[in-house]
């Protein structure tokens, strides 16, 4: 069966896909900052011998040297780059440059690195995917203003995981970004507009991902399969 490595994987979407793609049997590498306070994520390893839990910090380059020596050259079919901050707040008046810089580093500049380590693990694998999950606040032409931290983050993951995807499709590899919708998570409570369940985003993006082919490398897809505007 494929192996999927998904970042993030301690609740919300993450947990979701490690849930679902270990229910299909397939090998789930589930990463997360801190293993022994997932307890979700535990109690899935301990009821299907399918998921693998490591840590991973995708901020720090030495969690990520210590995964790769971890993972041994073991091939990964799918990685899904999931983890993610949000920055709500961050506004005009609220120039919050120390956590700015925080979510930058934690949505543009982990995913990308830790994809370039990956590297040799994907071309391993028989499926050669990777997907990156963006948002559509991240997309500039539907911008409608204010949080300025969380949007300019996932509008510079678009810009670098479509340029890497460029570069990777010319080895076989398919890297596209998602957007897994308004989905009802901790990262949304409090917010007034309409949600998705979890499972409906998931149970989405795998459809989109099974069905990836390599005219799809590059483009930016809402969990539904629609192309969402840059």
């Amino acid at each position: 069966m494929p192996t999927v490595l998904v970042t993030g994987s301690s609740r919300g979407i993450g947990l979701e896909f490690a849930r679902r793609y270990a229910a299909l049997g397939w090998d789930v590498l589930a990463t997360c900052r801190t293993p022994s306070a997932a307890a979700d994520l535990q109690q899935l390893a301990l009821q299907n011998t399918k998921v693998k839990v490591l840590a991973l910090d995708v901020v720090s380059e030495t969690s990520i040297a210590a995964l790769v020596q971890a993972l041994n050259g073991a091939a990964i079919d799918l990685l899904i780059n999931n983890a993610g901050i949000g920055g709500a707040g961050i506004e005009l008046g609220a120039m919050d440059l120390p956590r700015w810089r925080t979510l930058f580093e934690t949505n543009v500049l982990g995913p990308a690195k830790l994809t370039d380590a990956l590297l040799p693990n994907v071309l391993a694998g028989s499926l050669r995917k990777v997907v990156s999950v963006s948002s559509t606040l991240g997309s500039i032409a539907r911008s409608t203003g204010g949080n300025y931290a969380y949007r300019s983050s996932k509008a510079a993951l678009n810009m670098t995981m479509r340029s890497m995807a460029l570069d990777l499709i010319k080895q076989g590899v398919i890297s596209v970004l998602m957007s897994p919708g308004i989905v009802d998570t901790d990262f949304t409570r409090g917010g007034r507009m309409p949600k998705i369940p979890v499972q409906d985003s998931v149970s989405g993006m795998m459809g989109v991902i099974d069905a990836l082919k390599s005219e799809h490398a590059g483009q930016f897809l809402r969990y539904s399969g629609e192309t969402v505007e840059w």
